[in-house]
């Protein structure tokens, strides 16, 4: 995992993005916050287990699906399953060596 801080990559209201192997951080100072950093290893996580490019297909159709659905662009995001995973798991730091392969799986059928 690198980190590259930039602001101007980051979309408003968002404090990071996760391209593999990249993280891209819009403020320097998480780099040190645990449960930020673990949300986006789990993210990174989800990105090596659809070999990159799928993720972020899946990721774009699942967001516009949500959109469709909700008419809501934050409901959207924060329904799509790699998000849902991510946030309900962001802090417990030990997530990632107790989760099985495909851990989001869950989340796309589990109702909200």
């Amino acid at each position: 995992m690198f980190f590259l801080v930039n602001k101007y990559l980051i979309p408003k209201g968002f404090r990071g993005l996760t391209l593999y192997p990249f993280v891209f951080l819009k403020y320097p100072g998480d780099k040190t916050n645990a449960v930020f950093v673990n949300h986006e290893r789990i993210h990174l996580r989800q990105q090596i287990e659809l070999l990159i490019l799928p993720f972020f297909i899946w990721y774009i159709f699942e967001f516009l699906f949500l959109f469709l659905k909700y008419n809501n662009k934050n409901r959207a995001y924060r329904s799509i399953s790699f998000e849902r995973e991510a946030y309900s798991n962001e802090s417990d730091l030990d997530y990632l060596n107790k989760r099985k392969f495909f851990g989001f799986w869950k989340y796309l059928f589990e109702k909200k």
